[in-house]
C-alpha cells in the first residue's frame, strides 16, 4: 500500500468519523429534546388536573355562597340544603379519585388507618370497631388515615 492509498483510506475513515459524529448529535439533541416535552406534558397534566378538580369544586362554593345570601329560619331547609352541598362535594370528590374509608368491620391496617385506642369488642382482635374521623385516598394512596378505634385481644 502506497500513500497515496493510505491517504485515501484516512480521508474516507475521517469523514465517516465525521458523518458518525454529526449522527451522534442529531440522536443526542434529539433525545433531550424527547426528555424536554415528555417533562412539559407531565406539568401540563398536573396543571390541569388541578384545574379539573377546582372546576368539580365550583358548584360546591356556589352553593354555599347561595346558602349564605337566602339565610332561612326553617331548619329543615337548611339542613336540606347542607345535604345537597355535602353531596355535591362527595361526587366532586369521586371525580378527583378521592374516595373515602370506612372502615368498620374491616383488620385493622397500619397503612391506611390510625388507631386511637383499643376497645373490648366481640370482634376478633385487631379488627376496627368504630371510627372517629373518616379518611380518604386517592388512587390508592392515602391522603388522610382514617382515625379508628380496635378490638383489643381477648
Amino acid at each position: 500500500m502506497d500513500a497515496n492509498e493510505t491517504e485515501a483510506l484516512l480521508a474516507e475513515a475521517q469523514a465517516k468519523a465525521a458523518s458518525l459524529q454529526e449522527e451522534f448529535l442529531r440522536a443526542k439533541a434529539e433525545t433531550e429534546n424527547v426528555r424536554r416535552r415528555a417533562q412539559e406534558d407531565v406539568q401540563k397534566a398536573h396543571k390541569f388536573a388541578i384545574e379539573n378538580f377546582a372546576e368539580n369544586l365550583l358548584p360546591v362554593l356556589d352553593s354555599l355562597e347561595a346558602a349564605l345570601t337566602h339565610s332561612s329560619t326553617d331548619l329543615a331547609k337548611v339542613r336540606e340544603g347542607v345535604e345537597l352541598t355535602l353531596r355535591q362535594l362527595t361526587a366532586a370528590l369521586e371525580k378527583g379519585r378521592v374516595v373515602e374509608v370506612n372502615p368498620v368491620g374491616e383488620k385493622f391496617d397500619p397503612h391506611r388507618h390510625q388507631a386511637i385506642s383499643m376497645v373490648p369488642a366481640e370482634q376478633d382482635a385487631n379488627t376496627v370497631v368504630s371510627v372517629l374521623q373518616k379518611g380518604y385516598v386517592i388512587a390508592d394512596r392515602v391522603l388522610r388515615p382514617a382515625l379508628v378505634t380496635v378490638a383489643a385481644p381477648k
